[in-house]
């Protein structure tokens, strides 16, 4: 996974993700959402086979984007370690 800022501002963060698809997007955009600070939260792919997702997350100026964006991925992976805890548990 490489990560390129493409924009950055106080309240707005762009960048794209090099080596990820729809399914991390989604989940990141989803956790993005939970966030009461945020306002936009999406990505864009140009093409699905051959596209890098250009992600966008945009807030409210009590937090930073940055802010907003590491704490999402700590809350996502903390669902994901879950996530693989219960998983294992229940095929053994």
């Amino acid at each position: 996974m490489e990560v390129k800022v493409l924009e950055e501002t106080k309240n707005k963060i762009v960048f794209e993700l090099k080596g990820e698809g729809e399914a991390f997007c989604n989940a990141l955009k989803d956790e993005l959402w939970r966030d009461k600070h945020v306002k936009t939260a999406g990505y864009h792919i140009e093409h699905p086979l051959e596209g890098i997702p250009k992600i966008i997350v945009e807030t409210d100026g009590k937090e930073k984007p940055r802010a907003a964006l590491l704490a999402s991925i700590t809350r996502l992976k903390k669902t994901n370690e879950k996530f693989s805890k219960e998983f294992t548990k229940s095929v053994r």
